[in-house]
């Protein structure tokens, strides 16, 4: 108990002390290293020593055997004794202050230095730390403004010409518009004509129908006592082809007719103009170059 009172007493002197100490306390704290540690080993053996008289108390407790009653009313009593001794215990520690360890006022003053000292280090940190971030806030602050302004002027441009499209007066007019597909398609006709055109020259001067000699064809009129077939030209070759291609894509081939010159075929075929078709080698058709 008496030792319990002390603790309670240095307690209380350490709480006027520190308050005392925080209010004259400088901002620059500096403190003696080896002090400080020779102030903490002091600590250290004291509540060392304290620790070894609470076991000592421990063990003189435990070592007490337990009572026994056997007189149920003795027993009552005896539980109430102590009801009325723990109530007495525990208004006592109510009335008193907790008193620190140690007592020495300069060993308390060393520790409460170096406390302090870590204190304002890890201040000085978090002040840095909260700075850079501040930095940092800044930085980001300025480019959201001014990536604000220059959308803000986006804005403001897009009004304008918004403004301006509205003050013109556009007329669409539907016969109009007819009129300029028909002439597009008029003119898309003629340029196919040309083309068609074109084509059929350049094929009639450079790939004519073959000729025969009278003597070649009078052989053949005595081999083939049918009509003779008569040829078609490359020109021609080609519309059928292309007209295959067109009408029906889904089923392009022509089926090779005798009025197809071979020599004429092979030369399509060669060149990568026409195809044959996979599983019948006597149909082809015409390269689909427009796809």
């Amino acid at each position: 108990m008496e030792q319990q009172e002390e603790l309670l007493k240095g307690a209380e002197r350490l709480a006027k002390h520190m308050s005392v100490y925080q209010q004259d306390l400088a901002p620059d704290i500096t403190t003696d290293a080896s002090y400080a540690a020779e102030a903490k080993e002091a600590l250290i053996n004291e509540c060392e020593e304290l620790w070894k008289q609470m076991e000592e108390c421990q063990n003189k407790l435990s070592s007490l055997g337990p009572e026994t009653l056997t007189d149920s009313d003795a027993q009552l009593s005896l539980l109430i004794m102590r009801v009325k001794g723990l109530t007495a215990e525990r208004n006592q520690w109510q009335k008193r202050t907790p008193e620190i360890v140690p007592n020495n006022q300069d060993i308390l003053s060393a520790l409460g230095k170096e406390e302090l000292q870590k204190l304002d280090q890890d201040l000085e940190m978090v002040l840095s730390a909260v700075q850079a971030q501040n930095v940092k806030l800044k930085e980001d602050l300025r480019r959201e403004q001014q990536w604000l302004n220059e959308q803000e002027q986006l804005i403001e441009s897009l009004k304008v010409t918004h403004d301006e499209l509205k003050t013109q007066e556009v007329h669409f007019s539907e016969e109009r518009a007819v009129r300029e597909l028909k002439s597009k398609m008029i003119k898309i006709k003629a340029y196919k004509e040309e083309l068609l055109s074109a084509l059929g020259e350049f094929l009639d001067n450079h790939f004519p129908l073959p000729e025969e000699d009278e003597n070649v064809k009078k052989k053949k009129k005595k081999k083939c006592a049918g009509p003779t077939v008569q040829l078609i030209s490359l020109h021609e070759i080609l519309e059928i082809l292309i007209s295959k291609l067109l009408t029906a894509p889904h089923e392009p081939y022509v089926a090779i007719q005798d009025s197809f010159w071979p020599p004429y075929i092979e030369l399509l075929l060669r060149s990568g103009i026409a195809l044959r078709h996979p599983e019948d080698p006597n149909r082809i058709r015409l390269e689909a170059f427009h796809q």
